[in-house]
């Protein structure tokens, strides 16, 4: 199978691995950055083939300056995301805050039957 046939480019900044919701940065990240061999991601993905995952990782050797630039901008839109949910966050957030607060300082609800 031509190696482009493993992949569905959807946008310019939106690759994902042919029949699935997985998109390349997710495999590449995991490859790159967290030095996992591509049995480890394959086996963190179970609707994936291994070959996916090789495939996945030549695709980004042969064209490393192109998608290199599609990680530092797939990273750079998550840190913008995070930036903005804490600036402006929901009132679920704002929950999860104080209860993780009141955790921390001792203050966590009593259980039923403690």
């Amino acid at each position: 199978m031509p190696l482009e046939e493993y992949f569905d480019v959807l946008a310019p900044n939106d690759i994902r691995l042919r029949g699935h919701r997985i998109g390349i940065e997710s495999i590449l990240y995991a490859y790159i950055h967290d030095g996992q061999t591509p049995e480890q991601i394959a086996s963190r993905y179970p609707t994936l083939a291994l070959d996916q995952v090789y495939a996945t990782i030549l695709y980004y050797l042969r064209d490393r300056a192109r998608l290199d630039a599609y990680l530092a901008d797939w990273l750079q839109h998550g840190q913008r995301m995070r930036e903005a949910q804490a600036a402006d966050p929901t009132s679920a957030m704002l929950r999860l805050r104080r209860a993780r607060a009141e955790r921390a300082g001792g203050h966590a609800p009593a259980r039923a039957g403690a």
